[in-house]
Order: structure tokens, then sequence, then C-alpha cells
């Protein structure tokens, strides 16, 4: 194959890596959104770095979109300035991924610490709560199927008059009044914490986002190749149509 055809063939891959890209801009929008909400439906999240890698991929996942369109523009249209111009967007893009992917992790490893203050917090502050702070909370463990932080013991003291009492959301079956003085029956009540299940349910959505960051910053990189072997044929004079 001569020179020109080769630069042709660059030409159709670039195309279509863009038209990847594209569908890949998309994707991280949606990972980002449901990580997004898997974080804060759990109610016990407040930390401000844990929305730092699903908010990151979501602004970048738009900003992807818009440069694979801009991208396939160029290829098709042979111009050394919007393919130039791809090149240097896609490498920034690439290092803000990685950054994102590497935030996931570091974060990652501090969930444990950070699920548990926050679960602790809303335990303690349960009864004297406002009835949207008690919904939000009975909804986690009606949810999750889950009592307490560690276990349902985390609510000695902490809720109703009865002893040994939780609040209904902890029980099996959820009826009106069902976890008084039921704390230790395990036939009624969850004995889970919460504090095991959202930490594994978080671990599980930050992979994902970790996971899809560097599968899409490797198809990139291939793109940026793509993209300088066009932009030397371009500059070269080569046919490409």
């Amino acid at each position: 194959m001569g020179v020109e055809g080769r630069m042709k063939c660059v030409k159709y891959l670039l195309f279509f890596f863009n038209f990847i890209f594209w569908l890949c801009g998309l994707a991280l929008v949606v990972l980002g959104v449901l990580v997004q909400v898997a974080l804060h439906s759990t109610v016990v999240i407040n930390n401000v770095s844990a929305s730092s890698a699903p908010l990151v991929l979501i602004v970048v996942g738009v900003i992807v979109f818009f440069i694979a369109f801009f991208g396939c523009c160029g290829a098709w249209k042979e111009s050394y300035c919007m393919v130039t111009m791809f090149s240097i967007l896609l490498g920034l893009i690439i290092i803000t991924e990685i950054g994102a992917a590497i935030a996931g992790y570091v974060f990652r490893g501090k969930l444990t610490v950070i699920v548990h203050d926050g679960l602790n917090d809303m335990v303690t502050k349960y009864s004297n709560g406002t009835a949207e702070f008690k919904k939000a909370l009975d909804n986690l463990q009606i949810d999750l199927k889950c009592c307490g932080v560690t276990n349902a013991t985390d609510w000695i003291g902490k809720f109703g008059s009865v002893p040994n009492s939780v609040p209904d959301s902890c029980c099996i079956n959820v009826t009106a009044s069902c976890g008084q003085g039921a704390m230790g029956d395990a036939l009624k009540i969850h004995q889970t914490g919460c504090e095991t299940v959202v930490e594994k349910l978080l671990k599980k959505n930050l992979m994902w986002v970790i996971i899809a960051a560097l599968v899409i910053a490797f198809l990139q990189i291939m793109g940026i190749i793509f993209a300088c072997m066009l932009m030397g044929g371009i500059r070269s004079g080569y046919e490409v149509m």
C-alpha cells in the first residue's frame, strides 16, 4: 500500500475512533451521574472528596462528547489546524481522566472511615432529627436490609423509651412498632450493620469509574496516535481522499 493509501486508512481510522470517543463521552456522563446518585442516595456521604471523581467524569464526558465531533470534522475535512487542536485537547482530557481515576482510588481507601462517621452521626441525631432526616435513614435501612452502623446494638440508648428498641425500618417485615424491644431478635430485626453494605456498594461503583476512565484514556491515546499520523500526512501534502 502506498503512502496515500496508508493516509486514507489513517483518516478513516481516526474518524472511526472519534465515533467511539463520542460514545465514550456519553458513557462517561451516564456513569458519572449513576455513581453520583449512588453516593448521595446513601445520605451518609457528605465529604466533598467523595463527589470529585464522578463529577470530574461527568464534566470530562461532556467535553469528550463535543471534542469527538470536532475531531470527526477535522479528519473528514483534512484540516491540519482542527486535527492538531483535537490532539492537544484530547491529551488534556487524558490527563484529567487519569487524575479522576487516581482520585477515585484514593477515596476508595478512605471509604470505611467516611461511611462509619457519617452513619454514626445519623444514628446519634435520629431521635431529634426532622421527619425528612428520619425518612432518609429509614429508607437506607429498608433498602439495604441493615440496621445501625456495625449492627443493631448501635441503637442502644439512642431510640425510643422501651429498652432494646430500634426503628421500625430495621425490621425484616416492616410494620408499626415492630422494632420495640426487638433489638436482639434475629427473626424480626436485621442484624447486619449498614456500614459494611454501604461501603461495599460504593466501592463497587467507584471501581467501575476507575476502570472506565483508564479504558477510555487508553482508547484516546490511540486516537492521538492516529491524529498525529494524519497531521503528518496533511502537512506533507499527501493525497488522503
